[in-house]
């Protein structure tokens, strides 16, 4: 019998508590049903946005982070529309790891959307416990559901109004539920110290946030329970500053997982902003809160709104003091967390190399998802040529040397590794390729066509490394054998494909439409037809007796394969320019 994983017994236990919790209190079922409409809400509105706007998002980002004043009120924006802090900060890692925007202006966007969170707030606490928005999200729940009937952006649309009621019941459903709970839960009526009780709240604003995986969420929860009277003033002030904290943890936990350095990088800033706001709301908790009740007291401000101004209050003086110091948290965020330096991506053992730009967090995005496949692409470049270098009993480190040297001699004994490099390394990372773009969502001919030229790229670096795996039989048969009539013929043959890896490497390197790009391609292109010359010079040999009709024979065949890998290499090459500038004419 097959145990199950430890992961899904406990979530099975989970779930078994929960249902029996909800038999017990029916209020509590309330309250978690009203909390699970607000969180599905939340997806369909994401779902919604992301399919009516297609490519819209990704191009107003890259132009919203031209300054920091646009940048920010580009997360203001997108954090009010989207009610999600994390999932904007999610998708700024993302955009961020494929390039589409720069650390500073992904800062700028992050510290955007904490101001932004605070804007549903004021509008919950405006609108006070005694408004009922079901009247209205219901007529909006038929029109969104009405709309789905129709073409893909009738869809998408309506998607949207089914997010937005969704989440409408689910604040009225919470309040109800709260209601419901009357005295059983009452916190407010609780004696701490009073640093005891705001460490206390506080932990469990962060750990609601963490679990939920929404601070608004939390927000939502924490206002129906300062209506309800549940908890206090200032318990409400202490668990919105762990909601912050609780939200940059888990945006920090996603993005140093599940991205590369400069996805990192902005996880970090999220973490190190909110950390920062947070002690400094501890340091200057008398002031702070003193001011907003004097205020509530002078105004006649009720409960909630106190909440929502202490809220933008404490996420205002983060923003006053991190505001001047953007760049400078961007350099040292950059000595903190340096690009790895890597010589070499293959393991010396069999270890599978994984894919460094495919993850969850891409698939937030069409845009970013395709981005990413062609920085993997890039990574399977690397990885081939690698692949051959070993195929030609090449040390890598010297596919890397700046200057070009002369190639060192085989060193003997050499062992056939290439299909083991071939099976360990490059098909599994084609696969994951292929895996991911199956995941992708697309959102137009002009990523459809970008993702197949992707496709196109990556099944031709695959192919010249199958091509490369027939030479090293006879490269490691003759180069073995110095007194061999083919060993200085296999040496040239050996130095010719190293010097196209070289070059591909080169062209790689350099900007698209410059003349140093089209000298060297031309001189790739110069290169590989070189080896006419060769063949000719070998069956020369062949008339004059120095070579033998079976030598011949296998050299003729390899000469052939490394012809297929010059010509793949070229064709590799164009394919990766005319992406590149297709994605330009499309971002114009």
């Amino acid at each position: 019998m097959k145990k199950l994983p430890l992961k899904t017994l406990f979530s099975l236990v989970l779930l078994a508590v929960l249902a029996a919790s909800f038999w017990y209190s029916t209020a509590w079922l309330k309250l978690c049903y009203g909390l699970a409409l607000f969180l599905f809400g939340m997806q369909c509105i994401e779902e919604g946005l992301h399919n009516a706007a297609g490519g819209t998002l990704e191009r107003l980002m890259a132009k919203s982070t031209a300054t920091a004043g646009k940048g920010l009120l580009f997360g203001i924006g997108a954090t009010f529309v989207l009610q999600s802090s994390t999932l904007v900060s999610l998708l700024t890692i993302a955009f961020l790891s494929t390039g589409l925007i720069t650390l500073a202006g992904g800062i700028a966007i992050i510290l955007g959307t904490n101001l932004g969170a605070t804007s549903g707030i004021w509008l919950l606490a405006l609108a006070g416990q005694s408004i009922s928005l079901s009247p209205i999200a219901v007529p909006m729940l038929v029109f969104g559901i009405l709309a789905s009937f129709f073409n893909n952006k009738s869809k998408a649309v309506g998607r949207v109004l089914v997010g937005i009621s969704l989440i409408f019941l689910g604040i009225d459903a919470i309040k109800d539920g709260f209601q419901a709970l009357g005295g059983q839960v009452d916190f407010a009526s609780l004696r701490f110290n009073g640093v005891a009780e705001i460490a206390i709240f506080c932990g469990i604003g962060l750990l609601l946030t963490i679990v939920l995986q929404s601070s608004h969420a939390t927000l939502i929860l924490t206002l129906a329970a300062l209506a309800g009277g549940q908890i206090s003033v200032t318990q409400g002030f202490a668990i919105a500053i762990g909601s912050n904290v609780g939200s940059s943890v888990s945006t920090a936990f996603v993005g140093m997982l599940g991205s590369d350095r400069s996805g990192q990088r902005l996880a970090l800033a999220h973490l190190v902003f909110n950390v920062v706001t947070a002690v400094l709301s501890l340091i200057l908790w008398w002031p702070l809160s003193r001011l907003v009740i004097g205020l509530a007291d002078w105004t006649g401000m009720g409960n909630l709104l106190q909440l929502a101004l202490f809220h933008t209050l404490f996420n205002g003086l983060g923003l006053a003091v991190f505001w001047k110091l953007q760049q400078r948290l961007a350099d040292k965020l950059l000595q903190w967390l340096p690009e790895k330096a890597e010589t070499s991506l293959l393991p010396e053992n069999s270890t599978p190399v994984r894919a460094r730009y495919l993850n969850d967090n891409m698939l937030r995005s069409g845009d970013t998802a395709v981005r990413a496949v062609f920085q993997e692409v890039g990574h399977l470049n690397t990885l081939g040529t690698e692949v051959i270098c070993h195929v030609l009993f090449i040390p890598v480190e010297h596919l890397y040397k700046e200057e070009e040297e002369e190639l060192p001699p085989p060193q003997a004994p050499l062992h056939l590794n290439a299909q083991a490099y071939y099976e360990s390394q490059i098909k599994p990372l084609y696969s994951e390729l292929l895996d991911f773009t199956g995941k992708t969502d697309i959102e137009g001919d002009s990523q459809q066509q970008r993702l197949a030229t992707a496709h196109e790229a990556a099944w031709q670096i695959v192919e010249i490394v199958k091509e490369s795996k027939h030479l090293q039989k006879n490269m490691q048969q003759y180069l073995q054998q110095p007194d061999a009539p083919v060993f200085k013929d296999y040496l040239r043959l050996r130095k010719h494909l190293f010097k196209t890896l070289r070059l591909f490497r080169e062209i790689n390197a350099l900007p698209l439409q410059s003349a140093q790009r089209s000298e060297r391609m031309a001189q790739l292109e110069a290169h590989t037809a070189s080896l006419e010359t060769f063949r000719a010079r070998v069956l020369v040999k062949l008339r004059s007796g120095k070579l033998g009709g079976w030598q011949t024979s296998s050299l003729m065949n390899d000469i052939n394969y490394a012809r297929r890998i010059g010509q793949g290499i070229v064709e590799i090459l164009q394919i990766l320019e005319a992406a590149e500038q297709q994605r330009q004419a499309v971002s114009i």
